[in-house]
């Protein structure tokens, strides 16, 4: 098997599945131009841990981790096998890397489910979640995914799910898609052309280099999986776009696919 890409997925709101307003379909085009994975070891920025924690659950809860959303979303499941070997490997090359990890079983919190069954609806592809460190830099980050990157070589698709820009804060949920803060732009465009330089050094000083960084990320959690995927990726990543529009006026739903071959969406 060729070597997968790793991505970025901006999962936006959990509505995502049910709402005909959001870019779901897209997520589907997107998964038909991957390489089918034997696995799947996603990280998703609504778990957090003082270490990495690797899921061995067998059949992963789905978590419905928000409230006071329609009935109908509760009552999504995302019926997936669990990969537990996959999550003690994962743990394994942590530690082999000197970054200390632990395994146990937990579930799918809505980062992780709510784009996997967009892009893989039969829930026929085994999936482990890794859980990031919010209070540890994007510099870890970078270096879990650098200590993943064999998986990738057998087989495993590594996803960071968070958004590309995100400030509940600044949102605005009457607003009508297409209306952005254009200081959305300015951090997107700043970001995406160092992540076309693969200029790594920036990206992992984002905070302090990017335009608006602290307007559209408060608080970095739900970046901080695109530097496990990069660090994941090839030194020389070609990179793919996924534009799919800003929504609320401050959260920009964009996907990037790191790899040899990237999709082109």
């Amino acid at each position: 098997m060729s070597r997968l890409p790793s991505l970025f997925l901006s999962h936006g709101a959990p509505t995502l599945p049910i709402d005909p307003s959001m870019p779901s379909g897209e997520f589907a085009a997107l998964a038909a131009q991957l390489p089918r994975p034997r696995a799947i070891l996603m990280l998703s920025a609504h778990w957090g841990t003082d270490q990495p924690v690797a899921s061995t659950a067998e059949a992963p809860e789905t978590i419905h981790d928000f409230y006071g959303f329609p009935r109908a979303l509760y009552e999504l499941r995302y019926p997936a096998p669990g990969a537990p070997d996959l999550a003690r490997e994962a743990a394994s090359l942590l530690g082999a890397a000197g970054i200390p990890a632990q395994t146990q079983p937990h579930g799918l919190d809505h980062g992780a489910w709510v784009p996997l069954l967009l892009m893989f609806p039969q829930a026929d592809v085994p999936v482990a979640q890794l859980s990031i460190q919010p209070h540890r830099d994007p510099a870890h980050h970078y270096a879990v995914g650098r200590a993943l990157r064999p998986l990738a070589e057998d087989g495993v698709l590594i996803v960071g799910s968070g958004q590309i820009t995100h400030n509940l804060r600044a949102a605005d949920f009457g607003a009508k898609p297409g209306d952005a803060d254009p200081r959305v732009a300015e951090f997107t465009a700043w970001f995406e052309a160092r992540l076309a330089e693969r200029d790594i050094d920036a990206l992992l000083d984002y905070r302090r280099r990017a335009p608006n960084a602290v307007q559209m990320h408060p608080t970095d959690e739900h970046l901080l999986p695109i530097f496990s995927a990069l660090g994941a990726a090839n030194d020389d990543y070609s990179l793919d776009i996924q534009s799919l529009g800003t929504f609320q006026r401050a959260l920009a739903m964009t996907n990037y696919v790191f790899g040899e071959h990237a999709a082109h969406a």
